[in-house]
């Protein structure tokens, strides 16, 4: 453990670490609430967090003065790549795929084919936690706009391709 911040004394002290400019305590220290803030959260934040309270002349009891909370900073997807593997050629077989390089916790991917001929695919065909989009027996009738929307907790960005057949 790395101690982040301290009262000690009258005094607050937040340690030399990348969270200095962005902690402190919520509330003045006579209110007796001890909350703290992180400004400008980043991935990296996320971890165990532990508060020990200590009362001079106090009898220390192992876990019972102790508060711990686990932080997850949740990270939107980045904007997607989508591509097709294969021949767009009648009769053929293509894949679309569908990936972004960030996201907290990993996107799930959703294909659609866009208006004049909306459609939304299920599994099999569609692996969601993939990103893939598997079109078999290809025919004319199946050229349009493909978008793939990336998708978590914390946000959604889209991608899309135009598949001539």
């Amino acid at each position: 453990p790395v101690q982040i911040l301290s009262y000690l004394d009258g005094v607050a002290k937040v340690e030399e670490t990348d969270l200095k400019p962005r902690l402190g305590f919520l509330y003045p220290i006579i209110t007796h609430n001890i909350s703290v803030f992180i400004n400008a959260t980043r991935e990296q934040d996320s971890g165990q967090y532990m508060c020990t309270v200590n009362v001079v002349d106090d009898t220390i009891r192992w876990n019972k003065n102790i508060g711990i909370i686990n932080l997850t900073v949740l990270v939107p997807p980045a904007a997607p790549t989508c591509q097709l593997h294969g021949s767009a050629v009648v009769g053929a077989n293509v894949t679309l795929s569908c990936s972004s390089k960030k996201g907290k916790p990993s996107p799930m991917y959703q294909w659609q084919r866009e208006p004049p001929t909306l459609q939304v695919f299920f599994p099999p065909a569609q692996d969601r936690a993939r990103g893939t989009l598997k079109l078999t027996n290809l025919s004319l009738e199946m050229s349009g706009v493909y978008v793939c929307r990336a998708e978590n907790q914390a946000g959604s960005k889209n991608c899309s391709i135009v598949l001539e057949v």
